[in-house]
């Protein structure tokens, strides 16, 4: 069963989620405090982290920021909770790593359904080959991992998803339109600049490798084909 890691200081809240959560079938772990949480994350990580961002000790912005620079939980998805919600927060919150974000006050029925809609990006793809392999970079769906030249590089559940996307239509233009419909659930409220904040995140985290994800300029994103550099895509099982 999925981890979820619940990062609240306030104790009723707290109780809520882990109820509703836990009847959900999913485990839980409990956090009052940002130290307290990345402990918890760093012994066992969490499949997706609930993120209250004003914490008694230090800001829920700082422990996303170590939970992504930490491998070993990187690939935790975040869903950021929180009274702040203008614009430049949620592109904050993204330029992090987050993979979504919620505003207080909300649905808990909507809350309990984001989480499940974002456990599910982080599934592999139903896909009869394993690796995806395209130039420098290969996809590892039943790992869910990115390797660049045989080198891991850690991602967000919200980045794998964009980069697979990309690379299973290289060559076609992906609109930003499109991405929103496939990358995200259909009730998440994201702008077109957010997705733009998002590959750019992956582009430097690929290293030279981001540069095989074309910017079409006023309409959105192309994964060039492999026989521009000299070769053609393989699928490996």
């Amino acid at each position: 069963m999925p981890l979820v890691l619940i990062v609240e200081d306030e104790p009723d809240l707290q109780a809520v989620l882990d109820y509703n959560l836990r009847r959900e079938g999913l485990r839980t772990a409990l956090a009052g405090r940002g130290t307290e949480a990345l402990k918890l994350a760093r012994r066992e990580p969490p499949d997706l982290v609930l993120l209250d961002l004003m914490l008694p000790d230090i800001s829920g912005t700082d422990v996303c920021r170590e939970l992504k620079r930490d491998p070993a939980t990187a690939r935790a998805a975040v869903i950021m909770v929180t009274a702040r919600g203008e614009e430049i927060d949620r592109i904050v919150g993204f330029e992090l790593g987050a993979d979504d974000y919620v505003v207080k006050p909300f649905s808990l029925r909507e809350l309990v359904l984001r989480v499940r809609a974002v456990l599910r990006r982080g599934d592999p793809a139903p896909e009869t080959a394993e690796r995806l392999h395209v130039g420098p970079i290969t996809i590892d769906r039943a790992g869910h991992r990115v390797l660049v030249a045989g080198r891991e590089v850690p991602v967000t559940a919200l980045e794998f998803r964009i980069l697979l996307l990309l690379i299973e239509r290289r060559g076609r233009v992906q609109t930003r339109d499109r991405l929103l419909a496939d990358a995200w659930s259909e009730d998440d409220d994201v702008s077109e600049r957010a997705i733009d904040t998002h590959i750019k995140r992956l582009r430097e985290k690929l290293g030279d490798a981001g540069e095989w994800i074309e910017t079409v300029r006023g309409v959105g994103y192309r994964f060039r084909e492999e026989q521009d550099a000299g070769g053609t895509g393989t699928l490996i099982a």
